[in-house]
């Protein structure tokens, strides 16, 4: 946190060092050089279809084509914007040094904002993904992110959580949230990490199943749940509600590429940024998404507000690796960042720029207003043609109906005017955009769409926004 130029420097050399031993080190002259500069200009910035070709072959056995230690795991995409699957190698250095190191850098954080709590004296319930054999080869395993952290945590990691392994590992997700249910009922639960949408799930079955109020009646000593993935905005309220007592509420932000920042202070809105963990990070002004060669700056150069898109270079073999997300800071002296959006999960069909971070507040916003809870939504662009201007199309979830739906679409719409200028723009006179037109989903059919896409549970969710109308049209077939 002092020195975080000179500590992302060291981190750079490091990982420069272990790639003169691989394939992709030697390919971009990386047993030669040593300058930020050099490194950037040698090598390219890569997505994921530019590194398939070298995860197929550590599939099949090879080793020391993107690091110079072996590979084995492999942590399975769960995103839901696309139907194949991608598979991020988890090298030993990653696990040790970036996702168990940041997990612990977790637990310190809270201690030391937090020093009275109990929260080590109880069990953390991890509401993991699923694991499973890799059909190449009985070396190479892979599963979701959470499932190769519970399947590789140390013994005495195994202490502190609950359920027990097999169940946290089943990949049937109907029997796997009864089976979580039953045998963490009667355990001394101190913190929760998972998934919203899934953990409210959970919660909602524990309730079924004891015939209690909140959880805060089961769990006695529940302090810490521990969050992300997703926004927590539009979920908070329900949580508060389920739970019935105050707790803690702390963001992570832990992808299968690496473990990047978690909140240091519970009163900031924001997440530290964890600079020594062996990730070097290059950070892309959205802007420059598309562009041939697209510009990248350094922390020194970044601003406050502005939406830039990270790119990496990690101890899990990933170079110059594009990662997706957008992020934008909230503090400089030390680094701290809040996950604004995707990079492909935005409106801008009519020059609105919507980004997720937008519209999740105006949700929480219209909910607050209009007393209605949200369980999820989607939206869409709704293109112009010749009865009428375009609009933005939402599917909306409700927990909670608001009495009036069209009361919520416009306490949606002046959110939105005011968190987003070119929204606010595009709005005026009706003249490129219109209200927002908002269908009512029954409950259960973004958790049926899901299912039938293979994306049930885990770290799955439903896309907040596309540019495209392929995922919301799927959806309204579903319902017609």
């Amino acid at each position: 946190m002092q020195n975080p130029i000179a500590t992302q420097r060291e981190v750079l050399q490091d990982l420069v060092t272990h790639a003169q031993y691989t394939e992709i080190g030697r390919k971009y002259g990386l047993t030669k050089l040593f300058s930020i500069t050099d490194f950037k200009n040698s090598i390219p910035i890569h997505e994921y279809e530019d590194i398939k070709c070298y995860v197929d072959r550590l599939m099949n056995e090879e080793q020391h084509l993107l690091w110079n230690t072996p590979v084995n795991w492999f942590a399975k995409s769960s995103g839901t914007t696309s139907s194949k699957s991608k598979f991020i190698p988890i090298t030993k250095e990653s696990l040790e040094d970036c996702h168990f190191q940041g997990a612990k850098d977790v637990l310190s954080l809270y201690y030391y904002s937090n020093p009275e709590s109990d929260l080590l004296t109880g069990k953390g319930l991890v509401i993991g993904g699923s694991h499973q054999m890799s059909v190449v080869n009985e070396s190479v395993q892979f599963g979701d992110l959470s499932a190769v952290l519970l399947q590789n945590t140390p013994y005495w990691g195994q202490w502190l959580r609950t359920p027990e392994l097999s169940i946290a590992l089943m990949d049937e997700w109907e029997d796997k949230i009864e089976k979580l249910a039953l045998n963490t009922i009667n355990e001394n639960v101190t913190s929760i990490s998972g998934v919203p949408t899934w953990t409210l799930v959970l919660l909602k079955r524990i309730l079924e199943i004891t015939g209690k109020e909140t959880i805060g009646e089961v769990w006695q000593n529940l302090e810490l749940y521990i969050h992300g993935g997703v926004s927590f905005v539009p979920y908070k309220e329900q949580f508060e509600k389920i739970i019935g007592k105050p707790i803690n509420y702390l963001e992570i932000y832990n992808a299968s590429e690496g473990f990047f920042a978690a909140q240091d202070d519970l009163s900031e809105d924001g997440m530290l940024l964890f600079l020594n963990h062996g990730i070097f990070y290059e950070f892309m002004p959205v802007e420059e998404y598309g562009k041939e060669n697209p510009r990248t700056i350094g922390l020194n150069k970044v601003e406050i507000g502005k939406h830039y898109a990270p790119v990496i270079t990690t101890n899990g073999g990933l170079w110059r690796y594009l990662i997706g997300d957008t992020v934008q800071f909230t503090s400089l002296s030390p680094f701290r960042i809040k996950v604004s959006g995707r990079l492909k999960h935005y409106i801008n069909a009519f020059g609105e720029e919507l980004m997720i971070d937008n519209t999740d507040r105006a949700i929480a916003t219209a909910s607050q207003k209009t007393n209605s809870i949200v369980n999820d939504y989607t939206a869409a662009p709704k293109y112009f043609n010749d009865k009428s201007n375009g609009s933005h199309e939402w599917l909306i979830e409700f927990e909670k109906q608001p009495a009036c739906i069209n009361e919520f679409a416009y306490e949606l719409d002046c959110a939105l005017k005011t968190l987003n200028s070119d929204y606010e723009a595009k709005r005026h006179k009706d003249i490129a955009l219109q209200m927002p037109l908002i269908k009512i989903l029954p409950q259960g059919l973004f958790t049926k769409w899901l299912s039938l896409k293979g994306k049930l549970g885990g770290q799955h969710k439903v896309p907040r926004l596309n540019n495209n109308r392929k995922y919301i049209d799927e959806i309204l077939a579903m319902m017609e």
